[in-house]
């Protein structure tokens, strides 16, 4: 992971979760782990994968600073901490409650060829890095930096950590999930990571834009990614008990996505669901949608099924009703199978 925060090459959004379930992250292209370094694993949560990785990243490349509201002691979700005392306040510390700072000087650092790794507190407030009068930090900046220049310049360097989605009482300034957006932004990747996972002990690199199979069934295949996954294999165990074989994949990057993985998994069952907590228009589970139709319409025996957020504000005491929940996706697929 250590290497996924600092051998990249284009912009990288980063996300977590504020309950540690979800983080988002997204670098350049880097190689797979190779098999000496996946030899010892354990399993860690996320936090503790992100303090690893990095403490590993500033220790490797005397480049690498981490700076963002409140990481100097930590961070609200400890994912920094006891960086600052061993690396020292010059590479990891506090910025002021401006987030278009943040990024823009996050963009400059990155251009001058430093490993630059900004965290938004809570992804809800990256919107003014994303649009700001007229100057757009992430979006007309970070990711035409090395396009509009024809290569003499990048911030390759650059990424971006902010936590997403749903907490349980966050409200709609602290549960948003915005990927949408800056997946329509060439020169932008997007990855999430899982709660807890079997981890390399060692420094290792993230295989970027390749799905993971995390349950093999032959009935509908289940796509998602981030904290979702672990509402999406309830759902699985539930469909099992009805004599219904899910297949279940973990997208990781989003863009770009694994499609080839997706497909070979549709045109083996037939059938399609996909679920996020974004809304559901405009969602990114619709491009899916729309590409797997296109690569499997002949193969498919029922309609692609979206399970998503709704198309309202995100909910205080109404999130359970907004939440892509274990029953809405389990109706959805015993919809799908009996179509």
């Amino acid at each position: 992971m250590a290497n996924c925060l600092r051998r990249f090459g284009r912009l990288g959004l980063i996300s977590k979760a504020k309950n540690g379930n979800k983080e988002l992250y997204s670098t350049a292209s880097v190689s797979p782990v190779s098999d000496d370094n996946t030899s010892s694993t354990k399993s860690i949560n996320l936090f503790t994968a992100v303090n690893q990785a990095l403490h590993v990243a500033l220790d490797s490349d005397p480049r690498s600073y981490v700076f963002g509201e409140d990481v100097g002691f930590g961070g609200v979700f400890r994912c920094t901490t006891g960086l600052a005392d061993r690396f020292g306040k010059q590479r990891v510390f506090n910025t002021p409650l401006c987030e278009q700072g943040i990024v823009g000087f996050a963009i400059g650092l990155a251009a001058m060829d430093n490993r630059a790794i900004a965290e938004i507190q809570f992804v809800d407030y990256i919107y003014p890095a994303f649009d700001q009068a007229g100057d757009i930090p992430i979006v007309n900046e970070a990711a035409k930096f090395r396009y509009r220049s024809s290569n003499q310049f990048n911030c390759g360097g650059l990424t971006i950590r902010a936590p997403y989605g749903a907490v349980g009482h966050g409200w709609h300034y602290h549960s948003q999930s915005p990927e949408a957006f800056f997946c329509h932004v060439p020169g932008i990747k997007w990855l999430y990571r899982l709660a807890v996972e079997e981890v390399p002990e060692n420094d290792y690199m993230l295989p970027l834009s390749e799905a993971e199979l995390i349950r093999e069934g032959s009935d509908i295949t289940l796509v998602g990614w981030g904290a979702q996954l672990s509402i999406m294999a309830e759902a699985c165990v539930e469909a099992e008990k009805d004599g219904i074989s899910c297949e279940l994949i973990d997208l990781r990057t989003l863009i770009p996505w694994d499609k080839e993985t997706v497909e070979a998994s549709v045109k083996k069952t037939g059938r399609l669901l996909i679920s996020h907590e974004a809304p559901v228009t405009g969602g990114f589970g619709a491009e899916i949608s729309a590409s797997i139709v296109e690569r499997c319409f002949l193969r498919l025996e029922a309609p692609v099924a979206r399970v998503c957020g709704l198309d309202t504000p995100f909910p205080l005491v109404f999130e359970p009703f907004y939440m892509p929940t274990k029953n809405k996706i389990l109706d959805a697929i015993k919809a799908t199978v009996s179509y």
